[in-house]
């Protein structure tokens, strides 16, 4: 796609011009111009505005017109952002005029976006509570056959012609099929008391667009207030994705998931990668090695919808240093992130290079979850408002309300899109078929999920019409569908989220009992036990099954594993936020001393219980999930905030990973390719007396902080698992092997690597082990 100078060509708008308006939405002359007297009308001149030489605007912008002599040009200045207005004539040199021949139809109401109608182009904008709808052209560059120069066209849709019930359309002939920008200025009541928040100064992203293009290069702070507009392609050919391909379809019993985020996975130069293809979807490629080799079979990648990652960076701030690098802060449901194109290549090549990855990473046998973000959008609030789509399109509809107007904040982001209005329903089913069909994802983990499960009112609502569309729904059948069930509201719906036997659950249950007993917790062994035998009291319900528990012990959001055993305490230092970010609640132990350390026993500490918590969670029933960078050891410096600095903090450090290997990375990699060889830890239904025998008499004891147990393999190589989280050594007289075999020891959390885990086991373990505190063993009965 060619590079339009409209998007970059102004470095002072501010968030309220963000287009400054060059015609009222509401002239009599534009509407009628647009309805004439048949349904086809030629177009015979676009008029197109073009400030003079040393004017102080940067903006270059074209207005529709056929009976206006004058037209009103509104520019933003370079003292602060308020339009101010000025009369051109079109007889001087500003105006310069182009003569495509277009047609121009009504159009028609579906599908919503933009999509190609024989040799047009129809565009479909939804908005029950506007008044008036223009749509904004921009052309791909001409050079100088025309002088457009990257000219904005705006065309009055009338009410009468160009809107069918609530939709707004129109049909527009022999228009470009690609390159070309388009957005929408929208007006309506003004009544803010009632909800809305029309501002028609602003040209706003549709819902709809396939694609969305902004500023080019991730993080370029020289275009930090760039703009975002919709585009099209129905140039390029359909993507080949062979005819060998086919989707991995792992069970879900199965499945090892791999949390990662596709720019701080190879942003760092350490990943050895061309400095074109960091940080990219075709980065990941590069490195599909590395996860074969860790033994994942999924990656769960955060929010790659089209995100502004210097949105904290439009208005002075405490935060307006910071980039946002994870992505929770959605601008289009649709569009791939644009910036994670390799070479600063745009929404097409993005499109394009994310469906080569995940054709990659299925050529792989590996899944593709996508981190989805329908409870809030980069909007805000009322009080630093980024309107860039659905506030100025029908607020009303788009955001929960109250009785007064103002916005409801079950998101901690501002606002809450209002996920049960039939629309907004429709949206994000829409939205998910379309990365099913179009990028053939495997499945969705849906942030802050209970915000779903809110009527439009924001009270909780026991059978979410748009849960059970989800889980009803033909074209996400195959999709594996992952809750992660509370908001900011206080809906905590762990092991109760709405699900129709098909909703699987981040289970922060098990995250914080395994935290708590692995660090040496009194009083938690029971709850451990439960957990690592697949949570039965939260999913034994129905048709549940152990893998709708998504089992983690360290995700994104918190401290990475390296912080869990480092530090008793955030240390956001960095981030603004004055620690009130995350939770304070982390279950954490710094192992004898709050960060880094030269301490050599404190070092052996940590590793062994970083070892302790992976064994753990990899043995566990149910769906484990781990954080990238856990593999080596990552730290974010007890950072637990989603919007660190776009640094080492978040990125993954490869250099620090090679170092490792020999050690860390391998125990993990063992024990993850273990899991996948033996099935007793991936059982299809909750385990029996005839699955699993405690060796334990000691359940009432809140001192006790050892448990043993042994889970038995109906071919007899039973596996026998003992955590001792004590600091103190355990002696325990181990259970009589099958007939004919003996126990082997596999692993071992105190001994050095390699003699921590040993694949294919060591002999002569006897009858008793004396487990070291802080440590965990795992024993199977061979020949």
């Amino acid at each position: 796609m060619l590079h339009h100078p409209f998007l970059y060509a102004s470095k002072i708008a501010t968030q309220s011009t963000l287009f400054p308006p060059v015609s009222s939405a509401g002239n009599s002359a534009g509407r009628s111009s647009l309805a004439g007297n048949s349904s086809a009308r030629d177009v015979r001149s676009l008029r197109f505005m073009k400030q003079a030489s040393g004017s102080k605007s940067n903006n270059e912008l074209g207005v529709f017109s056929e009976t206006m002599d004058r037209a009103r040009h509104r520019t933003t200045t370079v003292y602060g952002g308020r339009a101010q207005e000025g009369v051109l004539e079109e007889e001087t040199s500003k105006v310069i005029e182009s003569r495509p021949s277009w047609k121009v139809f009504p159009g028609q109401a579906f599908p919503l976006g933009v999509s190609e109608v024989d040799n047009c182009m129809n565009f479909a904008i939804f908005s029950q509570h506007a008044t008036a709808v223009t749509l904004c052209l921009v052309l791909p560059e001409r050079g100088s056959i025309d002088a457009l120069d990257g000219g904005m066209i705006e065309m009055v849709l009338d009410p009468d012609l160009n809107k069918t019930g609530d939709i707004w359309h129109i049909c527009i002939e022999d228009l470009p099929r690609s390159n070309v920008l388009y957005g929408y200025r929208i007006d309506g009541p003004g009544d803010r008391g009632k909800g809305h928040r029309f501002d028609s100064s602003i040209v706003l992203v549709d819902p709809y667009a396939k694609l969305v293009e902004g500023r080019r290069y991730f993080g370029d702070i020289s275009l930090k207030l760039s703009k975002f507009l919709g585009t099209y392609d129905f140039d390029s050919l359909p993507f080949d994705w062979g005819e060998n391909y086919k989707l991995p379809n792992i069970s879900e019993k199965d499945l090892v998931i791999y949390e990662m985020n596709v720019r701080a996975f190879t942003s760092d130069e350490s990943s050895g990668l061309d400095s074109n293809i960091r940080g990219s979807y075709l980065g990941v490629i590069e490195k599909i090695p590395h996860l074969l080799e860790l033994g994942i079979n999924a990656v769960e990648l955060l929010p790659v919808f089209e995100f502004d990652e210097l949105e904290f960076q439009r208005f002075p701030n405490p935060r307006d240093h910071m980039i946002n690098t994870w992505g929770y802060s959605t601008i289009n449901f649709f569009a791939p992130m644009s910036r994670y194109a390799s070479a600063g290549g745009g929404s097409v090549n993005a499109s394009r290079e994310f469906k080569q990855m995940v054709k990659a990473l299925h050529s792989a046998g590996i899944e593709v979850i996508l981190d989805v973000v329908y409870n809030h959008t980069n909007e805000a609030d009322d009080a630093f408002p980024y309107t860039t789509s659905f506030r100025g399109i029908d607020n009303k509809v788009y955001y929960m309300m109250d009785n007064n107007g103002q916005l409801l904040n079950f998101s901690g982001c501002g606002n809450t899109l209002n996920c049960n209005h039939p629309v907004v329903m429709e949206l994000i089913l829409d939205s998910l078929r379309h990365w099913v069909t179009e990028y053939h994802v495997d499945g969705f983990r849906f942030d802050l999920a209970s915000v779903l499960c809110r009527g439009i009112d924001g009270s909780p609502i026991n059978a979410p019409p748009l849960i059970r569309a989800i889980a009803k729904d033909a074209v996400l059948s195959r999709c594996k569908i992952i809750a992660e069930p509370w908001d900011c509201g206080g809906l905590y719906l762990v092991g109760s989220f709405p699900n129709w036997d098909r909703w699987a659950e981040w289970n922060g249950k098990y995250r914080d009992d395994v935290r708590k007993f692995i660090k040496g917790d009194s009083g938690v062994k029971g709850s451990f036990a439960t957990r690592v035998a697949g949570s039965s009291d939260l999913y034994r319900v129905n048709n549940r099954r152990p893998y709708h528990s998504i089992n983690f012990v360290i995700a994104h959001d918190g401290f990475t594993l390296r912080d869990l055993v480092s530090y008793n305490f955030k240390h956001n230092k960095a981030n603004g936020e004055g620690g009130k970010d995350g939770s304070n609640d982390n279950f954490s132990w710094n192992c004898g001393f709050e960060g880094e350390t030269d301490d050599a026993s404190i070092r052996a500490l940590r590793s062994r219980q970083m070892k302790n918590f992976h064994l753990a969670l990899m043995i566990s029933q149910g769906t484990p999930m781990m954080l990238m960078g856990d593999e080596y050891g990552h730290t974010r410096y007890g950072n637990n905030n989603s919007y660190g600095h776009d640094t080492a903090i978040n990125n993954f450090l490869w250099d620090q990973l090679d170092a490792r290997k020999s050690d860390h990375f391998r125990f993990f990699s063992k024990v993850i390719k273990y899991r996948h060889a033996h099935e007793v830890f991936s059982r299809e239904n909750f385990l029996n007396t005839n699955d699993i025998t405690w060796h334990e008499d000691n359940w009432e004891n809140p001192d006790s902080k050892f448990l043993a147990f042994t889970l038995h393999d109906r071919s007899g190589g039973d596996i026998y698992v003992a955590f001792n989280s004590h600091d103190y050594f355990v002696k325990v007289l181990l259970p009589t092997p099958p007939k004919k075999r003996n126990w082997f020891r596999v692993a071992d959390t105190n001994l050095k690597s390699p003699d921590d885990f040993v694949l294919d086991g060591v002999p002569s373990v006897g009858n008793t082990y004396n487990i070291a505190p802080y440590s965990s063993i795992l024993l199977e009965a061979k020949f």
